[in-house]
């Protein structure tokens, strides 16, 4: 007879993604403990729940008497998409290495399959952890596709179901204008994903999202439900060329919606953004190209600068800052207004010219205080004329002025960006791709730490990664990208098809890597770009790796027993193992993996010793190998342990040698 041996609750994983009811539950009873009561489940069996009529009551100022009007958004499947958005699935993410590029050490992910899921399954993993998150969504014309979610059952017969391999899974479905629910279906599938991103995003987190005219007004509302009113920041207006498909305007823009996690959180540390001023890094290669040239001799340089600027053509960015003419040993500045502040009174002061030797002509409110005007004389900061005739002025340096609050409308053609997706792909194989340098300069005003988190989860032709890798590139970050894409088929007609892309994911992944390695090149020579991580780890949603019986395992017959030897599905591997224990213990599905052969076993360290785990068969030999590193975790499975006692001696053994391992 095989023996079933059932871990303790203690040191059993779960194996699903978190259900948020409960959780949320949870925090209602810390506020309203009054509010919590009682009831039946499906089952019978009594249950934690919410009243909700004492919770009205609660947070109302006058005696609630039923359903009120109030001022909210309502469609048809708004309580379904909370509902979808809250329930747990019994799914896994499945890594694949052969899809993958540097797959023991690249921190970028890339998940194929539905995003709902996807995002479920990032709950805990990435819990406050995501710095951006852009998404370029169905725009709902009409034309589009959107998924089709189906998770409105209760929590139990959910389990049940999702614990079944579905072939047909969430299909993505066209939302045509003949659809009754045509604004309630794209409201529900765009609702229930929003709910899950806030989550991702920490104190400084923001989200964009990309919509044109169909939707912008909905999801505006939408995001101030999910996001508050209060942290909504603009609407950027993107410009991208004429249509000539109106009757009546022509539309030649489209909307990026930004919100903020918490907008309080930025504005009291200050954190606001900025974006350097186009055409300043050309003054600085031109000017260093001079120096080179001309040594400290910087008149010639200050004559030459003057020449180049007369030399531009009348569109160039450069041309913006071409009263920053003036070089010294400090840099390129202009001579700005010295005066005193207006309103000030000061006392009259003398400024002596540095050859004359004779007071120079004081400004129309005379200088400054003395201390300040010791100061900048102290550390060159004046500029004087000839002679004592003209007013000083002060030295106002360019790099002390290179940002300014970016503007809320952006002109970029987007053909632009179609053409260089073509000659990445050497095929059209990605109609209207999102620009690649927008996102990139999105980036670079918004994520300032060089290691932040950025997150697209309609990821389409990967243009986020591509932007990611790009901006890292030119400012030396390192931050990391996490796209997902559904495995979507692409039409039989279309190029991406008869070029071999299948479906939209294989388009996507490729994308990266084309693009990872054309940044290389054109960066080739550059200091420190050998370091750049332009691989990404492909991980796959999937059903559960565990078999019914770990969930359910009251409903095993004693006839199921030979079947039921291991509780884990005969087609997974160790390291499908191993990733659904990092998504149970909430580990980033980043960090780095190094596999080890100890006593003829496979044995995994995550991130050094953050965790380690073995599923072949266990033995103490591996166990006091393993224990020698004083791991922080360590795991196995039911199969690799074939006696009860003999999992209590393994557990002694680790008190012994290793005790603060869990």
């Amino acid at each position: 007879m095989i023996e079933m041996m059932k871990m303790s609750n203690q040191d059993q994983l779960k194996m699903h993604s978190p259900n948020l009811v409960d959780s949320n539950i949870e925090k209602i009873a810390a506020l309203f403990p009054n509010c919590i009561t009682e009831t039946k489940d499906e089952n019978g069996e009594l249950k934690k729940a919410v009243d909700f009529d004492l919770l009205k009551q609660e947070l109302s100022q006058i005696l609630v008497e039923g359903e009120q009007e109030r001022y909210r958004l309502d469609w048809v499947g708004k309580k379904e998409a909370i509902l979808t958005a809250n329930a747990p699935i019994a799914k896994t993410l499945r890594p694949c290495r052969e899809e993958s590029i540097n797959f023991d050490k690249t921190e970028n992910l890339f998940i194929e399959g539905d995003n709902l899921e996807a995002l479920k399954l990032l709950q805990e993993n990435y819990l406050g952890k995501v710095k951006m998150i852009y998404i370029d969504p169905p725009y709902n014309t009409g034309n589009d596709f959107i998924y089709e979610d189906d998770f409105a059952e209760s929590t139990n017969v959910f389990f049940e179901r999702s614990n079944q391999v579905d072939e047909e899974g969430n299909r993505l479905i066209a939302n045509t204008e003949s659809n009754g629910r045509f604004h309630s279906d794209w409201l529900s599938m765009m609702y229930s994903r929003l709910k899950l991103a806030r989550n991702l995003l920490n104190d400084e987190g923001v989200i964009l999202v990309s919509c044109d005219e169909n939707e912008q007004s909905r999801i505006k509302q939408i995001m101030d439900e999910i996001y508050g009113e209060n942290n909504y920041i603009t609407d950027l207006v993107w410009s991208g060329g004429r249509k000539n498909d109106s009757k009546f305007f022509s539309v030649s823009h489209e909307y990026i919606i930004i919100f903020v996690k918490n907008k309080d959180y930025l504005v009291s540390n200050k954190l606001y953004w900025k974006e350097k001023k186009e055409g300043i890094q050309e003054i600085y290669t031109y000017v260093d190209n001079l120096k080179k040239k001309y040594g400290d001799d910087y008149k010639k340089i200050t004559i030459e600068l003057k020449s180049w600027y007369k030399s531009l053509p009348q569109n160039h960015p450069s041309l913006n800052h071409k009263h920053y003419s003036i070089v010294d040993q400090q840099g390129v500045y202009f001579p700005d207004n010295i005066s005193a502040q207006s309103g000030k009174t000061r006392t009259p002061i003398d400024v002596m010219h540095p050859i004359t030797k004779k007071n120079c002509k004081r400004p129309g409110r005379g200088f400054p205080a003395k201390e300040t005007m010791d100061f900048l004389l102290k550390n060159d900061l004046v500029h004087f004329g000839d002679d004592e005739t003209t007013i000083p002025c002060l030295k106002a340096y360019l790099k002390d002025r290179e940002y300014q609050a970016p503007y809320s409308v952006i002109y970029q053609d987007g053909r632009a960006a179609s053409k260089r997706l073509k000659e990445l792909m050497n095929s059209d194989v990605f109609p209207f791709p999102k620009d690649e340098t927008v996102i990139s300069k999105l980036l670079k005003i918004i994520s300032n730490n060089s290691k932040d988190i950025i997150v697209d989860f309609f990821a389409g032709s990967s243009t986020t990664a591509h932007a990611v890798m790009q901006s890292n590139a030119e400012d030396d970050g390192s931050r990391k990208f996490i796209m997902v894409q559904l495995s979507e088929q692409t039409d039989e007609k279309s190029e991406a098809h008869k070029t071999g892309y299948k479906n939209i994911a294989e388009i996507s992944k490729e994308r990266i890597r084309r693009a990872g390695k054309k940044i290389l090149e054109d960066n080739a020579g550059k200091e420190g770009i050998e370091n750049l991580d332009i691989g990404f780890r492909v991980l796959k949603v999937d059903s559960t790796n565990m078999k019914v019986v770990y969930y359910t395992p009251d409903a095993l017959k004693q006839s199921d027993l030979i079947e039921m030897a291991s509780n884990i599905k005969e087609d997974r591997t160790s390291e499908d193992l191993l990733f659904q224990v990092m998504l149970d213990w909430g580990l980033e599905l980043s960090l780095p993996i190094e596999r080890k052969t100890i006593a003829g076993k496979e044995v995994f360290y995550v991130a050094g010793n953050s965790l380690v785990a073995c599923f072949d068969e266990l033995n103490f030999d591996v166990v006091d190998e393993v224990a020698k590193d004083h791991p922080l975790r360590f795991v196995s499975a039911e199969k690799a342990i074939h006696l009860d006692h003999d999992k209590t001696n393994i557990k002694e053994r680790f008190k012994q040698l290793s005790p603060d391992t869990e």
